[in-house]
């Protein structure tokens, strides 16, 4: 009958898994049958040769190498150690695990899209690095009943990150919580309590269309709509909206838009094109306390305001001296309303329309301002 050969070397301990710092003594032992002795054997690490002044002679057919004070190891499969015969053929290998425990993960955070999933992130402990591969696991349970449920979808938002896609239950709270193990332990995070409803943030609000004001040469008006998916839930939004001038990449945020969709954007440069962005933030969903979690920003939209007319250069029509004092004055009276009711508020529009209606009576310029879109 055929037999199989012998493993040429035996190293003990095999496959070891240690703490940084730590100390080893690792034997190499060749079999009985072979011809070589102890003096005929090295050993590497890595790929490294090791010194022979780590070395001790065990008997005729077993050689020992010291290794002090351990780093963590270089690769998470572990590092190599390996013995050789003189002529550099390898005898027998080890992985060396050196590291740490787990820390216990922290920093968990929720969110959920249109109310249909759940999507986690958290943080790997305040060093993370454990040098040997750590698993994460996210379990979830509803609070008063059921089971532990174990989320499957992992590296979705980032490395330590997890999604749940469906069968998601609403107005009962759920306890989450993240286990961390490696080969020298297992660590747990604090549980989080959280109901769905509390963290729902939607897509980005659709339909974003900037045109201008008339040919008033430093305004744009900017509509939106409310986003879908919640179209059918009891909540109420608020939007916020960036923009900025083509050459730049610098945006200006408006806060104070509340739950409008549609806002005009005052004091811009003429004939300067800007991109504008919107996002939304849900609250108050079925009577929810929580403040909602702002979308992402839906997708730039550009417009131009009208070139200047002093800058263009040409011939004013009849009627213009009259139109431009109109527009003089209309700005020094938008500029003090600015000032007054910052941003998109409903009370610097409604008054600057019912001004603008007054001079057009009293100066009798119907045609001569720009067409309101509002």
């Amino acid at each position: 009958p055929f037999f199989p050969p012998a493993d040429p070397a035996v190293i003990s301990p095999q496959d070891p898994t240690l703490l940084i710092g730590s100390s080893l003594t690792a034997t190499c032992t060749v079999s009985a049958g072979s011809r070589l002795r102890a003096q005929d054997l090295y050993w590497t690490l890595n790929g490294r040769r090791l010194p022979a002044a780590t070395y001790a002679a065990l008997g005729a057919t077993t050689l020992s190498v010291a290794l002090a004070h351990l780093n963590g190891s270089k690769q998470q499969s572990g590092d190599n150690l390996v013995c050789h015969s003189r002529d550099g053929g390898i005898l027998a290998g080890s992985c060396l695990y050196v590291g740490l425990p787990p820390e216990k993960p922290v920093n968990i955070s929720c969110w959920s899209k249109n109310m249909k999933d759940l999507t986690c992130t958290w943080a790997p402990g305040t060093e993370g690095e454990t040098f040997l591969h750590t698993n994460y696991t996210l379990k979830y349970k509803l609070r008063w009943y059921g089971r532990d449920n174990t989320c499957q979808e992992y590296h979705t938002a980032g490395p330590y990150s997890c999604h749940i896609p469906k069968d998601l239950a609403l107005f009962t709270p759920y306890e989450i919580w993240v286990e961390a193990s490696n080969r020298l332990g297992v660590a747990v995070s604090d549980v989080v309590m959280l109901d769905i409803l509390d963290v729902v943030t939607t897509d980005p609000p659709p339909d974003v269309h900037v045109s201008r004001v008339g040919d008033l040469e430093d305004q744009l008006s900017v509509r939106w709509s409310s986003p879908p998916a919640l179209k059918d839930f009891l909540f109420q939004a608020k939007y916020q909206i960036q923009y900025r001038v083509e050459d730049s990449s610098e945006w200006k945020v408006v806060d104070d838009v509340g739950n409008q969709t549609s806002c005009r954007l005052a004091g811009l440069r003429p004939g300067t094109v800007y991109f504008v962005q919107v996002r939304c933030n849900p609250f108050g969903i079925y009577g929810s306390k929580r403040a909602g979690i702002w979308s992402d920003w839906s997708n730039p939209t550009a417009a131009s305001t009208p070139r200047s007319e002093r800058a263009a250069g040409g011939c004013e029509p009849k009627g213009g001296e009259q139109n431009s004092t109109l527009r003089r004055e209309l700005k020094q009276f938008f500029g003090w309303v600015k000032k007054h009711a910052y941003g998109c508020s409903n009370l610097s529009i409604k008054l600057y329309d019912q001004w603008r209606v007054w001079l057009q009576k009293s100066h009798k310029a119907r045609n001569q301002v720009g067409k309101d879109p509002f």
